[in-house]
């Protein structure tokens, strides 16, 4: 794996990179020496980002900037990631910006409303946030739930504005903040 770092308007993010697609997103909240520390943790080695992976460092700083992106087109490689969780993921890149889901809605479309906390346990393993959107799962009563990213809840919460979505709307619906 091939990795990266680089700086955007909410803050340092790291990438990683295979010869299949993007294996890893890191986003903001440790400093570079951290932040590089976790992702050459297993052999990867500082790369030079390819046309694909430039486009997409571009995609990340203009989402950053809170222009609407899409990610539809990056290549994703999960590596070993279990069955369940890449189903889930599969489903989860389907998700727009700016609308949102429940863990339960997830769990749903799995097959078994019942999965909510397996679902969960998937985001938070999600190796690829931000392309894969997990960041767009909310709890069944419309609050943030979990986020393992740096910052939690409130990283969360600070995406999800920037694609116009006010906690405590409807799940599934956008508040667009007019005055």
């Amino acid at each position: 794996m091939q990795v990266m770092t680089f700086e955007t308007a909410l803050g340092r993010f790291g990438i990683g990179w295979t010869d299949r697609g993007l294996a890893r997103v890191l986003l903001p909240g440790d400093d570079e020496p951290t932040m590089l520390e976790r992702l050459l943790w297993d052999g990867a080695t500082v790369g030079e980002p390819d046309r694909a992976i430039g486009s997409l460092v571009d995609r990340i700083e203009d989402y950053a900037e809170g222009e609407r992106v899409s990610f539809d087109d990056v290549a994703l490689d999960f590596g070993a990631a279990p069955d369940f969780h890449r189903r889930a993921y599969d489903l989860l890149v389907k998700v727009r910006w700016g609308e949102t889901l429940t863990y339960g809605d997830l769990a749903r479309r799995l097959g078994d409303a019942n999965l909510s906390r397996a679902v969960g346990r998937a985001m938070g393993a999600n190796p690829i946030p931000l392309v894969v959107p997990c960041h767009r799962v909310l709890a069944s009563n419309g609050k943030p739930g979990g986020f393992s990213a740096p910052g939690g809840a409130a990283s969360k919460v600070r995406m999800l504005a920037l694609e116009g979505v006010s906690i405590g709307a409807p799940v599934g619906q956008l508040s667009f903040g007019f005055s």
